[in-house]
């Protein structure tokens, strides 16, 4: 990863892959344990745990395409921990358990409001480079 924000790029597919990691692993056993307790907040967080993975991959490379699938990637979880986290307030009983997105974040200090924000930052800081 040489170049220009490679430090920066670093740092973000480090935090996305915690928390792909971490969303995942809690989704999968919160679905296959309990999943009629609070589906829709348990599938909410699989649905995260997907968005983590692609940004993963995508921050990985510092291709053009890649600068874009990570753009949409954060453009969704922006969105998502936005609804979801007004959602979990105006709607609680949609909610009977906590997403990663639940209370912007708040079970996870607030780190899955702000890292959408600080990627799509990154990336519009550091645009990839264009191949001639």
């Amino acid at each position: 990863m040489s170049g220009r924000g490679s430090t920066g790029r670093q740092v973000l597919v480090a935090l996305y892959a915690v928390f792909a990691v971490a969303a995942g692993a809690r989704s999968l056993v919160q679905i296959t344990t309990r999943f009629s307790e609070a589906p829709l907040a348990y599938s909410l967080s699989l649905v995260a745990a997907v968005v983590y993975g692609v940004a993963t991959v995508a921050l990985r490379r510092p291709t053009v395409r890649a600068h874009r699938v990570a753009t949409v990637a954060l453009g969704i979880e922006a969105a998502g921990v936005l609804v979801v986290g007004t959602l979990s307030y105006v709607r609680a009983d949609w909610f009977p358990d906590q997403t990663v997105w639940s209370h912007f974040g708040a079970g996870y200090g607030f780190v899955p409001l702000l890292l959408p924000f600080v990627g799509l930052w990154w990336l519009r800081r550091h645009p990839p480079a264009r191949v001639s």
